[in-house]
C-alpha cells in the first residue's frame, strides 16, 4: 500500500512545504498548492494562465469578457493551438500553456525531488472542469457551466495543464498520476445544477482523463463529499479518491460498480485522515485512524467485495487538502497518513 496527498498545504515558504513532501511522500511525491504564498496558487486561479480573454480586475471579481470583440479571436487561436498540440503532438507549443512559477512556487522543486529520489510515480493535479466551470462567470454573472463555449474552453485549458504536467513528470523520470480535484461533483443533481446531466459531466471528465492516459499518465479524481461514483468510473478514471473518514458508507451504495472497477485494476484512494474536521484531527492518533480505515473497508466487504481485492488496490490519503489548517495540524495529517501506510506494509 502507498500513500498520497491531495494538494494544498498551509505553508508560506515553499521549502517548508517540500520538506513535508520529502518526509512523508517520498515514494509518490506531489507538488503542494500554497495559497499563502500567492493567491495564484488557489485552486480557482491556478490553472487559468493562458485562458482566452479571462480577466481578474482589481476587485478580484474574475470573469470572462465574452462581449469583447477580441474574445472570439482569442478563442479561435486557442482552439487552433489545442488541435495542434493534441492532434499533431506539437509539444513545443504545449510550453505556451505551462504552469509558470507565478502560479506554482513548488512545481520545479517537485521535479527535482522526483529526480533525486528516482521516484517510480509522482502526483500532479488540476481543478476539475465541473468545479471550475461552476465557479467562474461571464461579465454578466452567468455561470460558465451553462455556456457551451466557456465550458469547452475550461475543459481544454485544463486538459493542456494536465498534459503539460504529464510531460514534465515523465521527463523527470516518473510515471505521472494526475488527480482531477472535483469537490463540486458532490452537488451534481442538486437544484443549482439540475439542468446539467451526468452524461455532460462524464464527457468533460473523459476528455481530460483520456488525454492523461493516452500520453502515459494515470488519471485520478478527488471528491470530498457524497458523490455519484458511477460518474468518474464511467469517465474511465483510474483512481477514485474520497473522504472516507466521513462518507465511506456512501461509496458502498455503488458496490456493484466498485467491484467491477477494482477487478479491472481501478484503485481507491481512501481519504481517512481528517483535514476538514480540525477537532477530529486534533484528537486523532494512529489507532483511531486505523479503526476508521477498517470500518470504511468493511462497508464494501459487507456488500460481498473480497477484502484482499480491496486492500491490494488501495491507497491512503488525507480527506482533502490541508491548506486551511495550521502548519502543525497539516504536518500531523501528513504524518498519520504515512504511518497508516507503513502499518499495512509491515503486516
Amino acid at each position: 500500500m502507498e500513500c498520497l496527498a491531495i494538494g494544498s498545504l498551509p505553508y508560506d515558504n515553499p521549502k517548508d512545504a517540500m520538506t513535508q513532501v520529502q518526509n512523508y511522500f517520498s515514494k509518490i511525491p506531489f507538488w503542494p498548492q500554497l495559497a499563502n504564498v500567492s493567491k495564484n496558487e488557489d485552486m480557482t486561479y491556478q490553472f487559468l494562465e493562458g485562458m482566452p480573454s479571462f480577466f481578474i480586475p482589481d476587485d478580484g471579481d474574475f470573469h470572462f469578457d465574452t462581449e469583447d470583440e477580441q474574445f472570439f479571436n482569442d478563442v479561435e487561436e486557442f482552439l487552433s493551438d489545442y488541435e495542434r498540440i493534441i492532434e499533431n503532438k506539437d509539444y513545443n507549443l504545449l510550453e505556451k500553456f505551462r504552469i509558470s512559477e507565478n502560479f506554482s512556487s513548488t512545481f520545479r522543486p517537485f521535479l527535482e525531488l522526483i529526480k533525486k529520489n528516482h521516484c517510480k510515480y509522482a502526483k500532479g493535479q488540476i481543478t476539475g472542469p465541473f468545479t471550475l466551470a461552476a465557479g467562474l462567470t461571464d461579465k454578466k454573472g452567468k455561470s460558465a457551466i451553462y455556456d457551451e463555449t466557456l465550458r469547452e474552453l475550461i475543459v481544454k485549458i485544463l486538459s493542456l495543464k494536465a498534459l503539460w504536467q504529464v510531460t514534465e513528470i515523465k521527463k523527470a523520470g516518473a510515471a505521472p498520476v494526475i488527480f482531477i480535484d472535483e469537490p463540486t461533483l458532490s452537488q451534481l443533481g442538486a437544484s443549482s445544477y439540475i439542468t446539467i446531466s451526468h452524461e455532460e459531466v462524464i464527457a468533460m471528465l473523459r476528455e481530460i482523463s483520456d488525454i492523461i492516459k493516452n500520453n502515459g499518465g494515470i488519471s485520478g479524481i478527488h471528491c470530498c463529499g457524497k458523490c455519484s461514483w458511477t460518474v468518474p468510473i464511467d469517465a474511465g478514471i483510474d483512481i477514485i479518491s474520497l473522504d472516507a473518514y466521513t462518507y465511506a458508507q456512501n461509496l458502498s451504495i455503488y458496490h456493484k460498480e466498485i467491484k467491477t472497477f477494482l477487478e479491472k485494476g481501478g484503485k481507491i484512494a481512501w481519504g481517512i485522515v481528517p483535514t476538514k474536521d480540525k477537532k477530529a484531527l486534533e484528537n486523532a492518533d494512529l489507532t483511531i485512524i486505523d479503526d476508521k480505515f477498517k470500518k470504511a473497508v468493511n462497508y464494501l466487504t459487507k456488500k460481498g467485495i473480497n477484502e484482499k481485492l480491496i486492500i491490494e488496490n488501495s491507497l491512503v490519503t488525507p480527506t482533502c487538502g490541508a491548506g486551511s489548517l495550521s502548519n502543525e495540524l497539516a504536518e500531523k495529517a501528513m504524518r498519520l497518513t504515512f504511518e497508516l501506510k507503513e502499518r499495512y506494509n509491515d503486516n
